[in-house]
Parts: C-alpha cells; structure tokens; sequence
C-alpha cells in the first residue's frame, strides 16, 4: 500500500499550548507544519526555530498556504471567529478549550458545523487519556454498580511568576474556575454522564485578586450520583490530574496519589491509580473490601488527539468532542461560575439551553 502523503497543518496562536501542538506536529510522520500565526513579537523565534512562515493574522496565514487543517489555540476570546474562519474555507480545525468565552458563542459554531459539515474538534486532550478510558470502562462493565459518588480534587500551588508574567490571570475569568476547572468538568461528564444542577463557593482570601483562588464545588448528575469538588491554585499539594497522571512532564508527579474517586453501590475506583476496590460476595461495610490496581498503558494525550485530528481531517472518524459536546461542557463550567457569584445559589443545567437559578432547591 502506498504511503499517505502527510497532511500540512497550520497552528494558530504560539503561547504555552500552541508550542506544545507544533512540538507533537513535527514529531508525526503524519502531518507537517507549513505555517503559524501569532502577532505578538517573541512568536518570531518560535516561527525560525520550527522553519515555517510566520503570519500577524489568521485569515491572511489560511488563504496564503492553504492548510489541511488548523490546530487554534488563540486566546479564549477568539476561538469563535477563528473557528468560523476555518469553516467559511472548508478547512477542518482543532480548536483549543475552552470552546468559547459565552454559551452563545458555543452554540453560534455548533450551528455552523453542523451546517457547514466542516468537521471542528474541541481540544479537551485529556479525553484521549489512557487513565481515563479505563475508568470508563469499569463502569461500562458494572464493576462499580449503580453509581451514586464523585470526589474530586484539583488542588495544586502554581507560582507568582504565572501571574506577574500574564497580569490578566489576576481578573476575572483568569482564576482556576475558568482556566482549571473546565478541564475537570469534562471528565466528570466524561465518567459520570450530564451535569444537572450545581452549588459552588469561592474564595480569593489567599492571594487578594480581584479572582478567585480557591473554590469548592457540590454537583448532582443526571443518574442520580452526587459529586463534591474542590479546586485551589494556592493549595500546595499534589492531588491534580496533572500531578498524578504523570502524563505532562512538565510538573512533578505523584503516582501514588488519586485525584478522583468513583463511587458505586458495589465498589470505587481510584483516578488515576485505577485502584479498583469490590466486593466479592455482599456488599457491606462489615466485610472486607477486595482492591487490586488496574493496569493502564501511558501515553501522552496530545499526541493521540493528533492522530484523532488527522483520521477526521482524512474522513476516517468523527470529532470525538465536538463543538456541541464541548459547549456542554462550558455550560456547566460557567454554571459553576454563576452559582458563586450568587454565593452558592442551585444553578440547574440544562444540556440544551441556558442555565438559571432553581428557586425551588433548598
């Protein structure tokens, strides 16, 4: 069989994320870079060191070499209009998460890909982790029961330089709320299905910024489950997925440490340790409870969603998260952020429309 020639991708927007996709593009022998975007003056260097032409704007870097596909990891603000940029050219895209900064903006490129049949794919990586299709599959198979808990962490102590060195991460929208927990709620959805309805508390007693630093979050599910949360980029510790997956090697990890905890009426799961622990006969806090550690294949998760990336751009699979899938996500992310605004008003959820205030939940 004749080898594919490789497909060329363009990366819009060089900051951390940005970097990170080109690195992973010219490590695949099945893709190349042939160009970048970014008008800040320190993407010059970036665009020497990987050997492609720089562009200050999107639309000017599409229409001049005319990519494969576009992998957008622009700030939030303008992932709509670069999305829709993509689409209006046919070209397929990858757009970082969060999917937009408002649900309507989500629900504008949900109805133009749909419309367009131009495939666009939601940068929620972690959904292509090995950790976490395990997870998934204990509870596919029942292992856990009928599931009824979620105990949750991302608590993790990042340092003074993240915020002097990008002064926006100390205003609102720029706290862990937004930038971190997003991450979480997707996999929570990912595991335990929907988010219907949410309380949440916040705090910025730590730093002092006009943002949050610290916020704890109690979730109901659609199945019935109920879920806690807790997320603080002030708390020095290691229960994050970063720092428990191993799975960036950018941060120290922890491998004996769970962020996540899955609770059923028949047993619990450890994230990402994948302790399983059961019962073998009656389910009874009286008798002993049966543990072993799964076993899991690591992987890096931007790698795999880039080989998802070029069997879409090719026809041969579907988005795994697409822009409805992951203006899910965003919903329930900013439900949250409504919810403690309100100092821990019951946001419910609807998948399908706007989130409000239930009144009638004491």
């Amino acid at each position: 069989m004749a080898r594919r020639a490789p497909l060329r991708l363009a990366v819009a927007g060089l900051g951390a994320i940005g970097r990170a996709h080109v690195q992973r593009v010219l490590a695949s022998g099945d893709c190349t870079l042939v160009a970048v975007t970014d008008p800040a003056p320190a993407a010059q260097a970036a665009a020497r060191e990987a050997g492609v032409p720089l562009f200050e704007q999107l639309e000017a870097m599409l229409d001049a070499s005319k990519p494969d596909g576009v992998i957008l990891a622009t700030p939030t603000p303008l992932h709509v209009a670069g999305a829709l940029a993509c689409i209006a050219r046919g070209i397929p895209v990858l757009v970082e998460k969060p999917v937009a900064d408002t649900q309507e903006g989500a629900q504008r490129l949900a109805q133009a890909e749909a419309a367009s049949r131009v495939p666009v794919l939601v940068g929620h990586h972690r959904r292509y982790s090995p950790a976490l299709e395990a997870a998934r599959a204990v509870i596919d198979g029942g292992r856990l029961g009928r599931l009824t808990a979620f105990q949750g962490s991302a608590t993790f102590r990042k340092p003074d330089a993240y915020f002097t060195e990008a002064p926006w991460r100390c205003r609102r929208g720029g706290g862990p709320i937004l930038v971190n927990l997003v991450h979480e709620v997707d996999n929570m959805r990912a595991l335990m299905g929907e988010i219907v309805q949410v309380r949440a508390l916040a705090s910025n007693a730590a730093r002092g910024f006009e943002v949050e630093d610290t916020a704890a979050v109690a979730l109901r599910f659609a199945g019935g489950a109920l879920g806690t949360f807790l997320v603080s980029d002030c708390a020095a510790g290691p229960r994050s997925w970063e720092q428990t997956s191993g799975e960036n090697q950018a941060y120290d990890r922890d491998p004996d440490e769970d962020c996540y905890v899955i609770g059923g009426d028949r047993g619990s799961l450890g994230v990402p340790t994948m302790r399983l622990r059961t019962y073998d006969g009656e389910a009874s806090w009286q008798r002993p409870l049966r543990t072993q550690r799964l076993p899991v294949t690591r992987a890096d998760p931007l790698v795999r969603q880039l080989e998802h990336f070029c069997a879409v751009i090719r026809g041969l699979d579907a988005p795994r998260v697409s822009a409805q899938d992951a203006g899910r996500t965003l919903r329930a992310t900013l439900a949250v952020a409504e919810s403690a605004a309100q100092g821990g008003a019951a946001v419910a959820i609807d998948p399908a429309g706007s989130n409000h205030f239930d009144r009638s939940t004491p």
